[in-house]
């Protein structure tokens, strides 16, 4: 039974969502562990929707730390088909400001401590990862921002830093000679578990800084995030609110068949421990 189509994952200073109606909590155990929190279960305008706070309630949880195989094992035993992350970011161009949206398009992994995929002890998968983000649900996101006549960037690349520290000035830079927009700590693993559990993934980042490249802003500090965050979290509400109730009521993206030819194992050989904890991702086609 699917009990939400949408999983929305929160991100720092967005904890909880108004707005929902037939609320309830669920804590869900998986082979990977606990997920960061309590999902929250509802119905947003006929949408059956699921909310996961990314670093717990009250931002308990380093980027570093993240159990995100549990919360995207989670968000898929629960039938979710699209999830929306939310995500504050630094800015690494002029033309992107402190308080626009900007939905990615590519990103590039600068991560170093995470596990990243649901593959492995005694299972291979390669799935293709070109476009870590779904277009289609992407363009949804767009267009919520877009006609809530919000200052909105259509694309980008993001750099995923391990963190918990900011970026050096070096660094910033470096990022900026690659062409990179933003910056962030997470997205990753989410993006790649998503696509191994065949799950559509698109964000919507939220700008609060200039990062340190920009000599002539603030210097990034946690105090200037939290405080733009809490200035432009009514506008990121606004457009999840608009793109959840008008999500295609049809998947025609390559998302949902991500695995089809993925799993290179040959079946006989997979452990069945393994076979059974990955089943509801790899059921369908291994028999």
């Amino acid at each position: 039974m699917q009990e939400a189509r949408v999983g929305i994952i929160g991100g720092s200073g967005l904890y909880h969502l108004e707005g929902m109606t037939h609320v309830r909590e669920v804590r869900i155990s998986t082979p990977f562990g606990d997920p960061s929190d309590a999902i929250t279960l509802g119905n947003i305008e006929g949408v059956h929707a699921a909310f996961l706070p990314r670093h717990g309630v009250g931002h308990r949880i380093s980027p570093s730390e993240l159990p995100s195989r549990a919360n995207i094992y989670a968000l898929k035993s629960l039938g979710v088909e699209y999830i929306i992350a939310i995500s504050t970011v630094g800015s690494l161009k002029e033309k992107i400001r402190p308080m626009d949206i900007v939905i990615p398009d590519q990103m590039i992994d600068r991560t170093f401590m995470r596990p990243d995929t649901f593959f492995g002890n005694g299972i291979v998968g390669h799935v293709a990862f070109a476009d870590p983000y779904c277009p289609h649900l992407s363009d949804v996101l767009y267009d919520a921002a877009h006609r809530n006549d919000i200052r909105v960037h259509d694309g980008g690349t993001v750099i995923v830093m391990e963190g918990p520290q900011f970026s050096t000035r070096a660094e910033s830079e470096l990022y900026r000679s690659w062409g990179a927009d933003i910056i962030l700590m997470t997205a990753l693993p989410e993006a790649k578990l998503a696509r191994e559990a065949e799950i559509c993934y698109g964000m919507m980042a939220v700008v609060t800084d200039y990062d340190c490249w920009n000599e002539l802003s603030e210097t990034v500090s946690a105090e200037m995030v939290v405080s733009n965050l809490k200035k432009s979290l009514q506008t990121a509400k606004k457009v999840l609110r608009h793109a959840i109730v008008n999500l295609p009521e049809k998947r025609e993206c390559s998302c949902g068949h991500s695995l089809e030819n993925a799993i290179i194992t040959a079946p006989e050989l997979i452990p069945e421990k393994v076979r059974q904890d990955l089943d509801i991702i790899i059921g369908k086609y291994i028999k």
